[in-house]
């Protein structure tokens, strides 16, 4: 018997304005066709009804009482990105295009960043001060304007650094090169904002007082960060999950695909760098001879606790490169597991996808390997900073150079 599906959280236009921000609720955009359809403007007034940055005071005078940001999370050169499992959102800045000092920009998201992200790092007076609550909501649908509320935000994280949290990267247009920031927050443990604290904070009161998410007073009090942490349910990935949908992504497979025709077995070490973005703590790897199915292995260390008394723990690593059309069965994949015996675990890259019954076997059977497909690979590249076609191909040409 089918269960019936639960109605997703949805608040209509006409009642924005007196509604709470609850995550992950939908809230319906207008339908006279113009920029007054926004509902964003209508769930919290003064922000203005445009942009990605979207304030309640002056970044320039630094009188900013609270911040929205918004992404459409369809700018393949920037990746806003919200990891549900660890709650950290990474977000880029307003100068996007060349021209402009990294600062510069018309609705000064950049000056707001560097100043918040500054004053985080300050007192509990100087967070308060310098540091506005900051609300993330996300484009719902392909059409329309209607959105979802992703959560209260707090710059940084508990395990970040701070050139982990906001750092300015380069990026290269029509030859013209430019700087913009990679922001990372936290999203804070709390589902509901509600009205009256909105109204509170926007009217410049003390946004410490009234109905102040206790999430957001622990953090401007001692930066302590309460991350609302979201582990997956879904377990079972299917084909259309694991391949990229948008046609840049699926280019940046084929790309990779044909770097490698004919000597696929020279993508396991494509597949090594792969896994060093996905686990920055991999350290030595070791890529060795040519195995009976074209493929070749890697043995690896992860490292765990203080640089000076680390924890070395071994695994061993497979790269298939393979097509579209083609999935890792359980052939493959047994042929890893039974290398597990003297590892602690396993990775499997490949830039296709895991048939059903593998992703089956190996969560139910307990199986410590990561299954790496192509969207994974895409989507890595990408936070990375290879957004582009073109970027991948630089990439693999520098690392990778065909003999």
């Amino acid at each position: 018997m089918t269960l019936p599906v639960a109605p997703e959280p949805h608040v209509p236009f006409a009642d924005l304005g007196t509604a709470d921000l609850v995550v992950d609720s939908l809230y319906a955009g207008g339908a006279r066709g113009n920029s007054g359809d926004d509902p964003i403007a209508k769930l919290v007034p003064g922000v203005g009804n445009q942009g990605g940055f979207r304030h309640k005071g002056s970044p320039a005078k630094g009188t900013v009482r609270l911040s929205v940001l918004y992404t459409n999370g369809g700018e393949v050169d920037w990746p806003d990105h919200l990891d549900t499992q660890t709650g950290t959102f990474t977000y880029y800045g307003d100068n996007r295009t060349p021209g402009r000092d990294l600062h510069d920009t018309p609705r000064a998201g950049n000056q707001l960043l560097r100043d918040a992200f500054a004053a985080s790092h300050g007192t509990a007076a100087e967070r308060a001060a310098g540091v506005p609550p900051f609300l993330l909501f996300e484009k719902a649908g392909t059409s329309g304007r209607s959105v979802r509320f992703r959560g209260l935000l707090a710059p940084g994280g508990p395990t970040l650094t701070s050139d982990d949290e906001l750092a300015a990267i380069w990026r290269t247009t029509d030859d013209q090169r430019f700087q913009n920031y990679r922001a990372r927050f936290t999203v804070l443990d709390h589902d509901r904002i509600p009205r009256e604290w909105l109204q509170h904070v926007l009217a410049g009161s003390d946004p410490l007082a009234g109905d102040c998410p206790p999430a957001w007073r622990s953090w401007v009090a001692g930066r302590t960060y309460s991350p609302l942490l979201a582990p997956s349910t879904t377990v079972i990935r299917s084909k259309a999950g694991q391949l990229p949908e948008d046609a840049e992504g699926q280019a940046t497979l084929e790309l990779i695909r044909e770097h490698f025709r004919g000597r696929e077995h020279d993508f396991e070490s494509c597949a090594v760098a792969i896994w060093r973005l996905v686990a920055p703590n991999t350290s030595s790897v070791d890529v060795t001879r040519p195995s009976r199915d074209g493929g070749r292995d890697a043995v690896g260390i992860y490292t765990l606790g203080p640089k000076a008394n680390p924890i070395a723990i071994d695994f061993a690593l497979e790269a298939k490169c393979y097509g579209a059309t083609s999935s890792v069965g359980v052939k493959e994949v047994s042929r890893l597991i039974s290398r597990l015996r003297h590892r602690n675990f396993g990775v499997l890259v490949t830039t296709s996808y895991f048939h059903k019954q593998v992703q089956e076997e190996v969560h139910e059977d307990g199986h410590p390997i990561a299954l790496i497909c192509g969207r994974d690979i895409v989507d890595t590249l990408r936070e990375h900073g290879r957004t582009t076609v073109g970027a991948v191909r630089q990439w693999l040409e520098q690392g990778f150079p065909k003999p």
